[in-house]
């Protein structure tokens, strides 16, 4: 019997809330976790939005992001330290490189050299309106703020995040925030607009193409994949939660990123969300010029789509026999077939002739 156009065996959806719901933090019990996409987005929006219950003023004689700031990015390793973003050598005699630096030199006033100061990360003049500091609100919200020396800072300036590798530098009009720091600016990144979600988008932050997703870059999908979350920003995370209120959902589990904007697998590390059901590297197609039939290898386990779509991206009409597509009714050309299984795709390009 043939089956039309789409294959979907979906595991038990009402199941899921309830094994989710007894392990995920009770931070997240709000949020429905059998979602993703929008839907998902909207619900880790909605809870951090709602639980950012205190505004930190940027400078003040009370608590400020300052004094905040002196415990998240508190070097572990170094008792009376900060931990400086983008940095990566103490050992030579250029401070603007350090990595780490003693909190009581931090900047006061215009003198800068061997100090440290406030980075935002999503850059204030890249925000729409920009992120401002004399009030309480978006520019003084600590999940975006990073101790940095003074000269980084404004070597970074505002340029938006682009592809590099190694140490942090300036590429054209772009800056790579360097190997350690990557992940940390993805996650950075993925909270601000989901905190701000008009104001902060990542498009106008990162460079480069969105083929994973319209409204979020792959560079930051990628990193967020590539440099995996640190003991540095779990503990960043409960200090500024401690003060505001409200988390970075993304640096509690990355894989959220995966299931709202797809692109590399990030870690699970509730290890609840994801579920290895296929194995890609066993994906194989066959032949890659057909005019009757294209098969499709290692799907026996599959729990997810196949789509067809020509070259203009249209989504095309097809019947799977078994594990055989009848391709004789497809005009001459160039064909993607598109296979999802839950949060992992694959694409595979085709000739008929």
């Amino acid at each position: 019997m043939n089956t039309k156009l789409l294959i979907t065996l979906l595991v038990p959806l009402f199941l899921l809330p309830f094994l989710v719901a007894a392990q995920i933090p009770d931070y997240y019990s709000s949020v429905g976790f059998n979602q993703n996409g929008n839907a998902l987005k909207q619900d880790l929006s909605n809870l951090i939005i709602d639980t950012h219950n205190n505004l930190i003023p940027y400078s003040s004689s009370s608590i400020d992001t300052w004094d905040v700031i002196y415990q998240s990015d508190a070097d572990v390793s170094i008792s009376g330290n900060v931990v400086l973003i983008y940095g990566y050598d103490d050992t030579d005699n250029v401070t603007k490189n350090d990595r780490t630096r003693e909190i009581s030199l931090q900047q006061v006033g215009s003198s800068y050299i061997g100090r440290w100061n406030r980075e935002h990360v999503f850059a204030k003049s890249r925000a729409n309106p920009d992120l401002e500091t004399d009030d309480p609100g978006p520019g003084t919200d600590v999940h975006n703020l990073r101790a940095a020396d003074g000269q980084m800072n404004r070597y970074r300036w505002n340029f938006v995040f682009g592809s590099g590798s190694g140490n942090s530098i300036q590429i054209d009009d772009n800056f790579y925030p360097g190997d350690e720091f990557k992940g940390d600016v993805a996650r950075i990144i993925m909270y601000m607009y989901l905190r701000y979600p008009t104001q902060c988008e990542p498009v106008n932050i990162g460079a480069g193409d969105t083929t994973y997703a319209t409204d979020m870059p792959d560079i930051f999908l990628e990193w967020n994949e590539e440099d995996p979350v640190s003991d540095f920003e779990r503990n960043r995370n409960d200090v500024i939660f401690s003060y505001q209120g409200n988390r970075n959902p993304f640096i509690d589990n990355p894989y959220l990123a995966t299931l709202i904007w797809n692109g590399p697998i990030s870690e699970d590390l509730w290890g609840l969300l994801s579920t290895p059901d296929l194995d890609f590297k066993s994906v194989f197609i066959h032949p890659t010029i057909a005019q009757d039939y294209v098969y499709v290898e290692g799907l026996e386990l599959f729990d997810g789509s196949v789509k067809i779509y020509n070259q203009l991206g249209q989504e095309l009409e097809y019947e799977l026999e078994g594990n055989k597509i009848n391709v004789s009714s497809l005009s001459k050309g160039m064909y993607l077939i598109h296979i999802q299984d839950r949060n992992q795709t694959k694409l595979f390009k085709f000739l008929v002739y």
